[in-house]
């Protein structure tokens, strides 16, 4: 058996010799350390270091009546286990860095050389968002566009946690944001979690801003995912942030309605909510699972059943309709 190329369980704090150690006594009822120097491959002293710091972790044990034969502690017990001691040492070493962070004199935070982080690859651009997101504290600002470093099922996750803490989020999205599979139901999920989201026409970057004091965006004016620019500038941040709140105020709020389907009224809520993204016919098509064809038969009977003679009314129609149902 090799012990290379393992790495599963990396992300507890295991190198590949010490996860192959685990795995073979995983497989066996007991082994010694000469048969695990056999089964691994690995040179003795390597082996019996490796052994000596599973038992620390409390991976491996003594089989009892033995002493000299090893086993596995089940994965489900030691793992958890251990898993749960590394959130607590990360939690423990964040605070930590919070508490030296608020003791760095100001004057040294805004030195000219540290106003601007270069961010490159694409890993290194998602890990740095991550960290951004975990640290907001009152609000975060999302100027959503494509193209994303992540898969849309992925994109989200730092923004739903924070959300789940409470903090304030809003969010304006392109109308090219939602033409991406699943970007329409990702987007519905993140206002039912407590995202306050509009759509505007011309979004003219992707932008994340935290409390007011960091911002992120793309280094390069097509949006290209591959390189960001963290901006700790409070001139830079503040102007970026009257950008936003300027769209803002010129965005549309995604239009919202009590579930998908007809309620009742001969209107199609799931459908107009998406004409009301702007988005194309083929994305739309796309997220209901039925042809352009068909799709052009529903939006013909959701107009006729608005009596709005193209789209635009259609949209008119569903926000007086909207606002009658709010004042009842």
């Amino acid at each position: 058996m090799s012990w290379q190329n393992h790495g599963v369980l990396e992300a507890v704090g295991l190198n590949e010799l010490e996860e192959a150690l685990y795995l073979a006594l995983l497989k066996a009822r007991g082994s010694t350390v000469d048969e695990l120097v056999h089964e691994v491959g690995a040179q003795p002293g390597d082996t019996r270091a490796a052994v000596a710091r599973l038992k620390e972790l409390g991976l491996v044990t003594h089989r009892h009546g033995s002493p000299e034969k090893l086993s596995a502690v089940a994965p489900d017990v030691a793992v958890a286990a251990l898993a749960a001691r590394r959130r607590q040492e990360l939690a423990d070493a964040e605070r930590a860095a919070l508490h030296l962070a608020a003791q760095f004199p100001e004057e040294l935070r805004t030195h000219p050389d540290e106003l601007v982080e270069v961010v490159v690859g694409r890993q290194a651009v998602v890990a740095r968002f991550a960290q951004m997101a975990q640290r907001v504290e009152r609000e975060m600002l999302v100027l959503d566009r494509p193209p994303y470093a992540q898969k849309v099922s992925e994109a989200n996750g730092p923004e739903m946690d924070a959300l789940a803490r409470g903090v304030s989020v809003r969010g304006i999205y392109s109308p090219e944001a939602f033409e991406l599979p699943g970007a329409f139901d990702q987007a519905r999920r993140a206002e039912q979690a407590g995202e306050r989201a509009r759509v505007h026409a011309d979004v003219p970057m992707k932008l994340v801003v935290v409390d007011a004091r960091m911002a992120m965006m793309p280094m390069t004016a097509n949006g290209d995912v591959e390189s960001s620019l963290v901006i700790h500038s409070p001139m830079v941040v503040a102007a970026l942030v009257r950008l936003f709140e300027l769209l803002w105020r010129q965005a549309c709020p995604l239009p919202q309605w009590p579930g998908a389907g007809d309620h009742g009224d001969g209107i199609d809520h799931e459908l107009l909510a998406m004409l009301g993204t702007g988005m194309k016919d083929e994305a739309i098509a796309r997220e209901l699972g039925i042809s352009v064809r068909t799709l052009g038969r529903r939006v013909a009977a959701l107009l006729e059943a608005l009596g709005a003679r193209n789209r635009f009314q259609a949209g008119l129609q569903a926000a007086r309709r909207a606002a009658d149902r709010q004042a009842s």
